[in-house]
């Protein structure tokens, strides 16, 4: 440690709180660290540059640096948040490394390993204490019909006409909260089931649901919203009853 200059040691000081600092703001906006890792064991290559006298460990950890700070993929966007379990067993690692250096009695490399692994645990306990988990959106009631409702501009689902009913499909091409519907022009309220007769709660992108409308039916009416949102939808399809198909005039 004698060959560490106080500079020096600043210097790696500072950069492993701006680490730190940009994993938390990081977590923050539900990102969590991945490639960015890389930076601790590019601090130590840093560390042991001059422990050891050799130059060419500057070039390394600094190229992990940069890798880390650069890589399109340093952080991903993440909705749960990381587990503190595997940090932590860094950390423990790292602290229990670092005891034999406070004795003096450990070699550059022992000091280096451990300086990266407490800080890339530190780091992994920093993003899972930061993270912002996105709220939990509770589902639809029905409750929803008597809300006020709006009708998108552009319809999000669609309705096609089998022997087995409608088949309602999600075109919306995200996530959709579905809370009941009910066959045009009457007080009715019934749950979204799939083909399978499972109720839905939720209809996914490209998702299919069955409404079991009968051949008297003239329309559905769908009360839905996005997977994020307080704003209640209203879907509206009508045709013409298959009972009377021979009845329909073309205009």
């Amino acid at each position: 440690m004698d060959s560490l200059s106080l500079p020096l040691a600043v210097t790696l000081a500072l950069l492993a709180a701006y680490w730190l600092g940009r994993v938390t703001r990081a977590a923050r906006a539900r990102l969590a660290p991945r490639v960015t890792y890389w930076a601790a064991p590019g601090l130590g290559a840093l560390l042991l540059a001059p422990m050891l006298d050799v130059p060419a460990l500057f070039g390394v950890g600094a190229g992990l640096l940069l890798l880390a700070e650069y890589w399109p993929h340093a952080f991903v966007p993440q909705r749960i948040r990381p587990s503190p379990g595997w940090p932590l067993v860094l950390a423990v690692l790292g602290g229990g490394l670092g005891v034999n250096v406070l004795r003096g009695d450990a070699d550059p490399w022992v000091t280096a390993i451990s300086a990266a692994l407490l800080l890339a645990g530190l780091a992994g306990l920093l993003a899972a204490a930061a993270f912002r988990p996105w709220p939990v959106t509770p589902p639809l009631t029905f409750a929803s019909r008597w809300k006020t409702v709006t009708t998108p501009d552009w319809p999000e689902l669609t309705v096609t006409l089998s022997e087995q009913g409608a088949h309602l499909r999600n075109v919306s091409g995200r996530t959709l909260r579905v809370a009941g519907w009910s066959p045009a022009g009457l007080n009715a309220w019934y749950p979204v089931r799939a083909p399978t007769g499972d109720t839905m709660q939720e209809l996914a992108a490209g998702q299919e649901a069955l409404l079991p409308v009968q051949a008297h039916d003239h329309g559905v009416r769908v009360w839905y919203a996005p997977a994020r949102g307080e704003t209640t939808h209203l879907f509206r399809a009508d045709w013409t009853p298959t009972a009377h198909a021979e009845d329909r005039v073309l205009n």
